[in-house]
C-alpha cells in the first residue's frame, strides 16, 4: 500500500493535485532505514575499506549499515605482534569512520586460538608459558584494547570458536595452560575493561544440537559465576544446501533467548558454491583444500536461478530473525562479493557470490528479496 501511493505522488503532482507526504509513507531504500526498530544490520570492514581504498565501498557501508566489525584489524596478531607494542592505526581510524557515519561498532576479537602470536603463550625461553604469565598477558592486552575504546566500543566478541563440533571445549593453547575456566576469565577481564559494553561468546555451527548445547553450558558457566554474559554470538556461514533445516536456527536463537541472554547473527554470509567434501561447512580456518574447477563453476557470473535460489534462502533466514525479539543486530561478513573472505576459503582462488551486493555494490536479488520483508 505504501509502495503504491509513493508511484501516484508524480502523477498527482502532474495533474495539479497535491498531497500531503508523510515519512511513514516513504520507502525505505537502505538497510539500516527497512530494519531500523526491528534490529542493527551491519558489516565487516576489511582493512582497504576502513582506509577508503577499496572504490565505493565505504560509501555504501555508510549509507546502508548502521554497525560495523573490523574482519581483521582488532584481532590480537594485528593490535599486538609483539609483547608490548600495539598498533592501533587501524582501529582508530574505523571508530573515527563509524561515528562520523552513527554507527556502532562491535570489537572482535579479545580471545581467539587463531590469529594469536606464538610469543602470547611461550616464555623467554621459547617453552610453553605458565598459567601466571598467561593470565597476565591476557588481562594486560584486554585491559589495553577494551580500556582503549571504553565507551566507545559498543560490544566485544570476548571469545571466539571455543567448541568443538560436538560441543566439547576446543583443544587450545588457552584450554591446555589456563584450563576451562579461561572462558570466565576472559569475560571478567572484559567486564573490568568496560563495564558498559556488552559482552559475546561467538562461534560458527551454533545452530547444530551438540554445539548449541555447549554454548548452552558455556552461557549457564558464566551465569553461575555472576560473570556478566549479554548474547550468544551465531556466526552464520550458510549455503544454499546448509544448514538443511533453517528452523535449526530458529531452535538454537529460542534456546539462547530462554537463558535470558541476546542473540547477535554475527557473521552473516550465503555461499552458493559446493562445499568439498570433508568441509565442515562453518568457518574452520584449518580447512584448506586445493582448488578443483568443479567446485568453482561460477567464475563468469552468477546464473539468474541461482540468484533466485539465494535470495529465497536470505528472505528465509531474515523472516527467523524477524520472529525473533532476542536477535538484536545482524552483520554481513564482509560488503561485497568482490571483498568476501569465502572467495579464498576453503579453496583459495574461487569466484563466489555470498552477500547481497555484487562486486560493483549494486544491490542482488537478495538485497531485494529482504527489504520486501519489511519494506
Amino acid at each position: 500500500m505504501k509502495r503504491s501511493f509513493v508511484r501516484l505522488i508524480p502523477l498527482l503532482l502532474l495533474a495539479g493535485i497535491t498531497a500531503p507526504v508523510d515519512a511513514s509513507d516513504t520507502v525505505p531504500e537502505t538497510l539500516r532505514e527497512a530494519f531500523a526498530g526491528h534490529f542493527h544490520v551491519g558489516a565487516a570492514l576489511g582493512r582497504a575499506v576502513i582506509e577508503g581504498t577499496a572504490p565505493g565501498v565505504q560509501g555504501l557501508a555508510a549509507r546502508q549499515f548502521d554497525t560495523v566489525t573490523a574482519e581483521n584489524d582488532m584481532k590480537w596478531e594485528n593490535l599486538q605482534p609483539e609483547e608490548g607494542q600495539f598498533d592501533f592505526g587501524i582501529s582508530d581510524a574505523l571508530l573515527d569512520f563509524a561515528e562520523a557515519n552513527d554507527m556502532q561498532v562491535t570489537g572482535h576479537v579479545l580471545l581467539w586460538h587463531q590469529q594469536t602470536p606464538d610469543w602470547v603463550f611461550q616464555d623467554d625461553t621459547g617453552a610453553p608459558a605458565g598459567r601466571e604469565q598467561l593470565l597476565q598477558r591476557l588481562e594486560t592486552h584486554i585491559q589495553a584494547v577494551a580500556g582503549r575504546y571504553r565507551g566507545r566500543v559498543h560490544g566485544w566478541d570476548v571469545v571466539n570458536e571455543a567448541l568443538n563440533e560436538d560441543g566439547s571445549l576446543r583443544a587450545s593453547k588457552w584450554l591446555e595452560i589456563l584450563g576451562p575456566d579461561y572462558i570466565a576469565q576472559a569475560f571478567a577481564m572484559a567486564h573490568a575493561a568496560d563495564p558498559d559494553a556488552r559482552l559475546i561468546y561467538n562461534d560458527y555451527n551454533l545452530y547444530q544440537p551438540a554445539k548449541r548445547d555447549g554454548a548452552v553450558r558455556i552461557v549457564k558457566a558464566l551465569q553461575a559465576k555472576g560473570v556478566p554474559i549479554h548474547a550468544v554470538g551465531m556466526q552464520a556461514h550458510y549455503g544454499l544446501g546448509h544448514p538443511e533445516d533453517l528452523q535449526d536456527v530458529a531452535r538454537s536463537i529460542q534456546a539462547f533467548a530462554a537463558l535470558g541472554v541476546d542473540v547477535e547473527i554475527t557473521e552473516l554470509d550465503m555461499a552458493v558454491l559446493p562445499f568439498p567434501q570433508g568441509s565442515d561447512g562453518g568457518a574452520n580456518l584449518d580447512e584448506n583444500f586445493e582448488l578443483q574447477e568443479r567446485l568453482d563453476p561460477y567464475r563468469d557470473g552468477l546464473p539468474e536461478d541461482v540468484a533466485a535460489l539465494q535470495a529465497e534462502r536470505y528472505a528465509a533466514l531474515f523472516r527467523i530473525f524477524l520472529d525473533h525479539e532476542a536477535v538484536t543486530r545482524v552483520t554481513f561478513w564482509g560488503v561485497t562479493d568482490a571483498g568476501s573472505w569465502k572467495n579464498n576459503w576453503p579453496m583459495v582462488g574461487r569466484t563466489d557470490y555470498p552477500l547481497v551486493f555484487d562486486r560493483q555494490g549494486k544491490p542482488k536479488p537478495a538485497f531485494e528479496a529482504i527489504m520486501d520483508l519489511v519494506r
